[in-house]
């Protein structure tokens, strides 16, 4: 079974990549204005988020605006939506799960197999979480590309990755790497014990009257 300090840096990991994926999904900045061609001297960058657009000036202010309806926005950024909400709620619940079955704890009760048992869930949980995350950001990646190559897209309306969108893959790492360390908490089947044949035969009782 895996030792404690490898379940402690585990969840610590996992709590880091959620504090990441709840900073990347709340923040304005997934993409941000490109300075290509005439665009390149401006006084207002744009960024746009998961929630809300933002237009940063020159002078130091910053006005964003929230979305004022989900059936105006395209498929790819209500998806993202989705599973980064999908996402941060699967960590969640993959902590919780896993602090139940860490050594560390009283949780559980005192078997050891069941605990790492509980604590391998929760690490399998994690995974699935980042997993979620990491299709979502790359869901959105693909959309930034392919609108930035496209010909027929204007060069003032164009947009470039923002730094939420690498907060984001780090958090989304991060819960991988954290929840692979405890789902290597799967115990070992224990072994069946083995007795030693007796060369000798059963000696035969007899009873006396």
């Amino acid at each position: 079974m895996a030792n404690k300090g490898l379940q402690l840096l585990g969840f610590a990991l996992s709590l880091l990549g959620l504090i990441g994926l709840i900073f990347g999904t709340v923040l304005p900045q997934w993409k941000m204005s490109a300075y290509v061609g005439d665009n390149i001297i401006t006084a207002i960058a744009m960024y746009q988020g998961l929630w809300m657009s933002c237009a940063f000036q020159s002078t130091g202010q910053m006005q964003c605006k929230v979305y004022d309806s989900i059936l105006q926005l395209d498929g790819a950024l209500q998806a993202t939506r989705a599973l980064m909400i999908v996402a941060i709620l699967l960590t969640v619940a993959g902590l919780g799960v896993a602090s139940m079955g860490m050594k560390c704890t009283n949780c559980g009760g005192d078997d050891k197999v069941k605990k790492s048992r509980i604590a391998m869930t929760g690490g399998i949980i994690l995974i699935v979480g980042a997993l979620c995350s990491i299709v979502a950001c790359g869901w959105f990646t693909n959309q930034i590309v392919r609108d930035f190559y496209n010909p027929f897209t204007p060069v003032n309306t164009k947009y470039e990755f923002g730094a939420a969108i690498f907060i984001a893959w780090a958090g989304a790492f991060l819960d991988i790497m954290g929840g692979g360390m405890l789902a290597a908490s799967c115990p070992k089947g224990k072994p069946s014990p083995r007795y030693p044949k007796s060369s000798r035969p059963p000696s035969s009782s007899k009873e006396y009257v």
